[in-house]
């Protein structure tokens, strides 16, 4: 059988066998349409090459799957008695290990949590409000998240978007509880609270709060660094992995606190690599690893562990057309973290090369009649571009829009959207200078269309992103 889709699937299909039914849930690009029920044929149908088959034969009161001689029949049911007889009389040989066999995988997976639980850390983030009858300042709790101990100094690392607006964050902690807590604990100005109460994920431990402050932030790469002062003992870092060298198909262990339940663990496996999404910048982030081990709201900066408890990502996003869990999460890789991590610890901010323009998304790009490139749309004055001679889109005194400058080439890569766009940049450090190569339309003609377009080559110096304002779009490039 042979199913017909009007549309083109898009990159999720979901099907599930329930009651001899086929049940299809697909999500199109512009949102998930309808559940439809297929019915499952007796030809056992093939679906994207998986072949089904019913449970039951295809008519359980004929008899030709044994043929017109029934004496057939009874031979086998015979010969399935005989050996039946014969296995009764003699006792099964089993292997004393079989049952270890079996329970390994789990408790493989058991150690590798209670490892891993207590380098995992829940983050709650406040900020400050004024009362208006009071000079009083009260804390009002944003939300909450996941994050990670790094080193034993104290750092911890998370997403970005977890502790944006925030200013003030509590960290809670797995600690190992003593009868009586030694003095490097007491002594800690920053340990706000020390509860034994509750039941906590592992036996004899309990949870430890601090006061955390933000040292470094990459809006660009989703990752922010944060410091506490906390006890050598209460600081337990993961193990490294290496991102480069994962294949898709290994298991994957995902721990953090979705909707506010602290240590939760799911397990999965690595569903594709090389990856790419949005950082809250508008900047891609590439190489990003997909997991389909549960990931929802609050699992953000949580860790992604491989089957022996090695970090390879931080959670990060999910696709969803529903808000929660679809199976479909990402990771940020962990070599990505390697190199952003030591920046930001050591300097607090990433600097990167940026040309300094604002520029309209691909999609919408598009939709404007742009089939390539990187669309301007401002140029501001003092930026590279700028002093390049780059154009901005803008508005004619007739009213019309006349398209700005197309970025369609950077040296001698190939330009076809902001991401070849930021990810060409990177390979260049600020001061040094690019050739950059434009689409211009030539004016605009009476009927309002742009008239021909030309190539154009500009030259510029690149600028530390440090270097240039805060224009207000998330979307400009290299704009923090």
């Amino acid at each position: 059988a042979t199913f017909t889709m009007k549309k083109p699937l898009s990159a999720i299909a979901f099907a599930c066998v329930c009651q001899n039914r086929l049940l299809m849930s697909y999500a199109f690009s512009s949102g998930p349409i309808p559940h439809s029920e297929i019915m499952m044929q007796n030809e056992a149908p093939r679906l994207g090459g998986i072949q089904l088959y019913s449970t039951r034969t295809r008519n359980e009161d004929s008899n030709e799957n044994f043929g017109d001689n029934s004496k057939n029949r009874r031979d086998i049911l015979r010969d399935a008695g005989l050996a039946a007889t014969v296995l009764a009389g003699f006792p099964m040989v089993t292997s004393a290990n079989d049952s270890q066999i079996c329970e390994d995988p789990e408790a493989k997976i058991v150690g590798v949590f209670e490892k891993a639980a207590p380098s995992v850390v829940y983050i709650d983030t406040f900020t400050e409000q004024r009362d208006v009858f009071s000079p009083n300042v009260q804390e009002v709790p944003l939300g909450a998240g996941s994050g990670f101990v790094w080193d034993d100094k104290g750092h911890i690392v998370t997403n970005y978007h977890v502790v944006r607006s925030s200013r003030i964050a509590q960290i809670a902690i797995l600690s190992r509880a003593f009868a009586d807590d030694p003095d490097d604990r007491k002594q800690i100005n920053g340990n706000l609270r020390s509860s034994a109460k509750g039941i906590t994920p592992l036996p004899n431990y309990r949870r430890n709060v601090y006061k955390a402050r933000v040292i470094g932030v990459d809006p660009d790469k989703d990752i922010a660094v944060l410091k506490v002062d906390a006890p050598v003992f209460d600081l337990k870092s993961l193990n490294l992995g290496c991102s480069s060298t994962l294949r898709v198909g290994q298991k994957s262990l995902a721990i953090g606190n979705p909707f506010g339940l602290d240590h939760t663990l799911t397990v999965g496996v690595i569903s594709g690599l090389g990856r790419e999404v949005r950082s809250p910048s508008g900047r891609p982030i590439s190489n990003v690893i997909q997991t389909d081990a549960a990931i929802n709201p609050g699992n953000s900066g949580g860790c992604l562990l491989d089957s022996s408890g090695n970090l390879i990502g931080m959670n990060t996003a999910i696709y969803s057309p529903s808000g929660g869990s679809a199976g479909i999460g990402f990771a940020i890789p962990v070599d990505t973290l390697k190199y952003v991590v030591e920046i930001l610890i050591r300097d607090g901010r990433v600097v990167r090369p940026v040309i300094g323009i604002s520029y309209l998304q691909s999609a919408q790009a598009r939709a404007l009649g742009v089939s390539r490139g990187v669309l301007v749309l401002d140029v501001p004055t003092n930026s590279p571009a700028y002093k390049a001679g780059m154009r901005g889109t803008r508005r004619t005194e007739e009213g019309l829009i006349e398209i700005g400058d197309v970025i369609i080439q950077i040296e001698g890569d190939r330009i076809d959207s902001e991401a070849d766009l930021f990810a060409s940049l990177e390979k260049y450090k600020p001061g040094e200078r690019i050739k950059v190569i434009v689409n211009r339309a030539e004016g605009i003609g009476k009927d309002g269309r742009q008239l021909k377009l030309k190539e154009v080559t500009l030259t510029t110096s690149l600028k530390a992103s440090t270097d240039l304002p805060q224009m207000g779009n998330i979307f400009n490039l290299g704009i923090e």
